[in-house]
């Protein structure tokens, strides 16, 4: 009785370990990977051999076998660069050599590279632990996904390339009214999330003790940018300022994607094009020629739509971009419904287009809403169902 329990004991043990093993094993998923390691591979390749991923497409670049082993062993520390060179040793002398010595060297270098294997995979969850943790603080730094000051709803959403981004968005609410601000940093990554960790700094800081309107925030933005003459990352931007005695909205474009206005009065939508040019491009006194500062007469019922480049660049399976076009066609088709709504039908919009496709750049896009009755602002939760059961 006791060796039956023991047996199936042992089978479900193994059962569930092959469980573990095999989850996310799905032909699509491996095939997908599979494919996203070759293009790892390829561009290791092309750094090794200094070649540019795009002229490397366009013609075969050279083959350099011991310059690419050279580029792979040198992210490899010193002490492990030994060991991984000594199994290599213990390879070769058993299959020249003989003898008891000889034998042994087999088993010896299969154990150093598991060893080579096991610490580089602990280093690597040690390093996706550092970076969890930074987009948990990332996350904590941004705005809620909906906020509401007086008649104005803010919703937000946004998505990342990889674990960490760039994009920035943020709501402020000042005794004079509300500023909303929404940048994409150059790059992605850790380094642009800790540029844009910065640059959100720098925003609370300049509003909290100048209260400027969006041109003189852009104008203040780039002195510090460009203080650092090393400082090579330039950011687009687009602020808008919100004034809580309800008279017209003043907005700039940092060379940032122009944002979207339906007009609820004539169920049309409009392109907020002003000049600019993104931040840290240019010195201040240049780039203040260049910037321009809109007057908006929102209107109860409107919509402004703000987003960063990597919504409309999107791309599908066969490459084809969501572009501008489609989004607008959306937003002039869902603009009279209230912000949560709108953000949801662009939200699987875009994902049915891309159809599982791996983001290229950072995903950022706000709606924000002017409602007709300052009275209409319920509590939390309560408040988003209100809104989403109550379409216009």
């Amino acid at each position: 009785m006791s060796l039956k329990n023991e047996t199936r004991q042992a089978f479900n043990n193994t059962r569930s370990f092959y469980r573990e093993y095999t989850r996310g094993m799905t032909a699509e998923r491996i095939g997908k990977e599979f494919q996203d390691d070759s293009k790892r591979l390829m561009a290791l390749y092309y750094d090794a051999v200094g070649v540019k991923p795009e002229e490397g497409e366009k013609k075969k670049p050279p083959v350099r076998i011991f310059k690419l082993l050279s580029s792979l062993l040198l992210r490899l520390t010193p002490t492990r660069r030994l060991a991984l060179g000594f199994s290599f040793v213990g390879f070769a002398v058993y299959l020249v050599g003989s003898g008891p010595l000889a034998t042994l060297m087999l088993p010896l270098g299969i154990v150093i590279l598991a060893l080579l294997l096991l610490l580089e995979l602990l280093e690597k969850s040690d390093v996706m632990k550092e970076i969890d943790l930074a987009r948990d603080i990332q996350i904590s730094l941004l705005p809620g996904p909906n906020i509401r000051h007086g008649n104005l709803e803010f919703a937000s959403f946004a998505s990342t390339a990889s674990e960490v981004g760039g994009d920035y968005v943020d709501v402020i609410d000042t005794d004079e009214g509300t500023y909303y601000v929404i940048a994409d940093v150059s790059g992605k990554g850790l380094s642009a999330a800790l540029y844009m960790v910065r640059l959100q700094a720098l925003v609370h800081l300049i509003i909290e003790k100048l209260k400027p309107d969006p041109k003189e925030l852009f104008l203040h933005l780039n002195d510090y940018i460009k203080s650092g003459k090393k400082d090579k990352t330039f950011v687009t931007a687009c602020a808008a300022f919100f004034p809580s005695d309800g008279s017209p909205v003043k907005m700039c474009r940092a060379g940032h994607n122009p944002p979207l206005l339906y007009h609820s009065t004539r169920d049309a939508v409009s392109e907020l094009r002003s000049s600019g040019l993104g931040l840290g491009m240019t010195s201040t006194a240049v780039f203040g020629e260049h910037l321009k500062q809109l007057s908006i007469n929102m209107q109860p019922g409107d919509n402004l739509l703000f987003y960063t480049d990597g919504l409309t660049e999107a791309r599908n399976p066969s490459m084809e971009q969501y572009d501008e076009h489609r989004l607008r066609e959306l937003f002039e088709l869902y603009g009279s419904l209230h912000a949560t709504s709108i953000l949801s039908k662009i939200q699987v919009a875009v994902e049915e287009f891309i159809e599982g496709e791996k983001l290229l750049d950072d995903i950022t896009f706000t709606c924000v809403h002017l409602h007709r009755d300052k009275k209409r602002s319920l509590p939390g939760k309560h408040r988003a169902i209100a809104e989403n059961t109550n379409v216009r």
